[in-house]
């Protein structure tokens, strides 16, 4: 996916989720109604066996950091997970013209074996999937917010925030006006379907009744892979990524992935961390002494490939239990 990529909405109102007035962090607007679903019927045991093996055989970890690790593949639910445990995530193309590009600069590669096909799906090039190494990750509770934007949120009292309320529209949100248009529809569909199942969250920035901000990722184990974020005030994106990693640190999460580097995930506090150590941190392998500090830094983070590991005890641990969805204020942020 494009990694924690902002799209800056307009300042159009977002039609309110519930009727009356809510206070800052009072009543929240009711769930998105998911489908039900059985989870043994979407993500059959045999099936992601099956999946997994075919990330397995990519051998990820030896692949080049700064291209895709593979083509093609389908979009259901198991593919997503059976990729973003092993520390992969995909990007559609948006159209034909941004498969027929992927065709003309990568097709040496797929011919010459240096970057595999996985079966499924009519166009290979319409379905990349990345791992970029190094890997920029942040604190779960280290988000960087800013002393001036702290000193904001404990007066804000119209501000409030809540997990998992509103997902579907934050991927709606999310798309808006994205270039490239990777957040497909069958993208959301299975990232929907992965939210029903419990392993797909979003955080949520609400003025009152509007939705003015979101994120959204996809958990394994005690890291949160972060896709996409979203403001429709100046910080709200922010505030969603601060507020979700708070959440996410009180049930045993440690990381979150926000999947690209650069400047902007930077300034949320973000560091680079050495793939391998990426990829032991998903599989829960990393034993050495440290700790995750509040204030953002993660031991060992800093240089890729420096010396040190991601956590200590209880490193890779799954967190306890479902993100807590009830709405705070975003005073207790600042």
């Amino acid at each position: 996916m494009s990694g924690v990529h902002e799209s800056a909405g307009g300042d159009a109102p977002v039609p309110a989720a519930v009727p009356g007035s809510a206070p800052a962090f009072g009543s929240a607007p009711a769930r998105d109604p998911v489908s039900a679903l059985d989870p043994a019927s979407v993500l059959d045991a045999a099936a992601v066996l099956d999946r997994a093996s075919a990330f397995d055989a990519l051998g990820a970890e030896l692949a080049p950091g700064d291209g895709p690790v593979a083509f093609g593949g389908t979009l259901g639910p198991g593919e997503l997970m059976a990729a973003y445990r092993r520390g992969l995530f995909p990007l559609p193309a948006a159209d034909v013209y941004a498969s027929a590009y992927n065709e003309a600069v990568y097709g040496d590669a797929v011919e010459a074996g240096q970057v595999p096909l996985l079966p499924g799906g009519e166009d290979p090039y319409a379905l990349a999937w990345w791992s970029p190494d190094p890997r920029p990750v942040i604190a779960a509770d280290g988000v960087r917010i800013g002393s001036r934007l702290a000193r904001r949120l404990r007066n804000r009292s119209a501000w409030w925030t809540s997990a998992d309320r509103a997902f579907g529209r934050v991927l709606e949100n999310c798309a808006e006006r994205r270039q490239p248009a990777w957040l497909t529809e069958e993208l959301m569909a299975a990232l929907t379907r992965l939210h029903a199942l419990g392993a797909a969250h979003s955080g949520e920035v609400w003025e009152g009744e509007e939705l003015i901000g979101g994120v959204f990722g996809v958990a394994v184990g005690a890291v949160l892979s972060l896709d996409s974020m979203f403001h429709r005030r100046p910080d709200a994106a922010r505030v969603a990524v601060a507020d979700l990693g708070a959440r996410f640190g009180a049930v045993g999460g440690r990381l979150l992935d926000v999947q690209w580097d650069g400047p902007h995930v930077r300034s949320l506090g973000a560091q680079p961390l050495a793939r391998s150590r990426y990829l032991a941190e998903l599989a829960g392998a990393t034993g050495a002494p440290g700790a995750v500090a509040g204030g953002g830094a993660v031991a060992g983070v800093g240089e890729a490939g420096g010396a040190g590991a991601v956590g200590g005890a209880g490193a890779g641990r799954r967190p306890a239990g479902l993100l807590p969805a009830e709405p705070l204020p975003v005073s207790r942020l600042g």
